[in-house]
């Protein structure tokens, strides 16, 4: 079944069972990707929901820790809970060793040899990871092998 069809039928449930804070996610993930449909006036295909789902946990996340910078507990809890439901609707995340793979082959590919070569490791990887991995890990990923690399 298909994201968005998803999405349609567990509102459905969420509204049947008045489960109040997973409807609000739910709703609210809709309308981002139909805020996204109407800006790019077409409507998404899989790849293009993912990315939308993916963006949203991005945003859920940093709020999540903005709002524990800002010591408000009741907060953290709604985004978290709202995480939560989000992340159902992203693909199952590649694990530390299968990113570390991917990044080792583009630093081959691409012929790093020293962190100044981020952007090009970056170019390559992040088409292959996009929806399937957390960018900030990527990141960090990358910078320390090509630290590793450069010694």
């Amino acid at each position: 079944m298909a994201i968005k069809e998803q999405l349609e039928s567990d509102i459905r449930d969420a509204m049947r069972s008045r489960d109040q804070p997973r409807l609000e996610a739910l709703r609210f993930l809709k309308s981002q990707i139909q805020l996204t449909e109407k800006n790019q006036l077409k409507d998404l295909d899989e790849t293009g929901v993912v990315e939308v789902v993916a963006k949203e946990a991005r945003n859920r996340r940093e709020s999540i820790e903005m709002f524990q910078q800002g010591d408000r507990p009741d907060l953290v809890a709604k985004e978290t809970a709202a995480l939560a439901v989000v992340e159902q609707y992203l693909p199952p995340q590649l694990g530390p060793n299968e990113l570390a793979e991917i990044v080792l082959a583009a630093i081959r590919e691409v012929g790093a040899a020293s962190p100044a070569d981020k952007g090009r490791v970056m170019g390559k990887v992040m088409p292959q990871v996009r929806g399937i991995a957390d960018g900030g890990a990527v990141n960090a990923l990358v910078t320390q092998m090509l630290e590793e690399v450069s010694q």
